[in-house]
């Protein structure tokens, strides 16, 4: 049977070590719960535990004040020792008692209050580029690419592509995490942009764009495993 340790970083029960939890369990204030929280902005039952596919499956239970994974909110997510979870005031810190003390040892207690981020070289470098400094390059808006004025391409052209159905809650943990890194790179990316006055065309630093470029490969690799699953570029 599969287990699960926490450590509370934060709250009421700061320092407490849940140990060889087995699972599945839930996670609330109430009793019935296998990781009970005296803190009142947890939910009844606020998220769930389990194990799919060999994988530590997190799920938020629709609860009030959300979970968050290492800043991030999230509604499901793959669990890795290290990992740390907030709910309602309380932080918790996913892993044996081993990973748990190599983590103390090298991380301060509060360094899940910070929200990770992707950085333009950490997706150049997953993609096989190399950073560039950073410059400016023009870049078109949605209605016009380059000066001879080609159409280009817009999500409201078409349907959006529909999200797959019935997927195992591993698959959809799988999934929400590889959004959420992209999601984050391209945040990183438009956050940088600079428009003119009347809106028809952006700026972008070099280095934003390499990101931008360097999700787009991803996901092409992405789609050339999915479709190609004996590739093992």
């Amino acid at each position: 049977m599969r287990t699960v340790t926490f450590l509370v970083l934060e709250g009421v029960d700061k320092g407490r070590v849940y140990k060889d939890l087995p699972i599945p369990i839930t996670i609330g204030r109430e009793e019935g719960n296998g990781l009970r929280l005296n803190d009142e902005r947890v939910s009844r039952f606020h998220a769930k535990v389990q194990v799919e596919d060999g994988d530590i499956i997190l799920t938020d239970l629709d609860s009030t004040n959300g979970t968050r994974v290492n800043g991030t909110a999230i509604q499901i997510r793959r669990l890795r020792p290290g990992d740390q979870l907030s709910i309602g005031r309380t932080m918790l810190l996913f892993g044996t008692m081993e990973e748990i003390a190599a983590r103390r040892a090298v991380a301060p207690a509060n360094a899940g209050n910070q929200a990770q981020t992707v950085r333009a070289d950490e997706l150049a470098a997953a993609s096989g580029r190399n950073p560039a400094p950073a410059a400016s390059a023009p870049v078109a808006s949605d209605r016009t690419v380059g000066p001879g004025g080609t159409p280009h391409w817009s999500a409201l052209d078409e349907d959006i592509p529909p999200l797959p159905q019935k997927l195992t809650p591993a698959q959809a943990a799988r999934l929400a995490e590889i959004l959420d890194y992209l999601h984050r790179g391209l945040t990183i990316a438009v956050e940088n942009i600079d428009a003119n006055e009347d809106g028809t065309e952006v700026r972008i630093g070099f280095a934003e764009w390499q990101m931008v470029q360097a999700v787009q490969m991803l996901l092409a690799r992405y789609g050339r495993s999915i479709s190609e699953p004996g590739d093992k570029e």
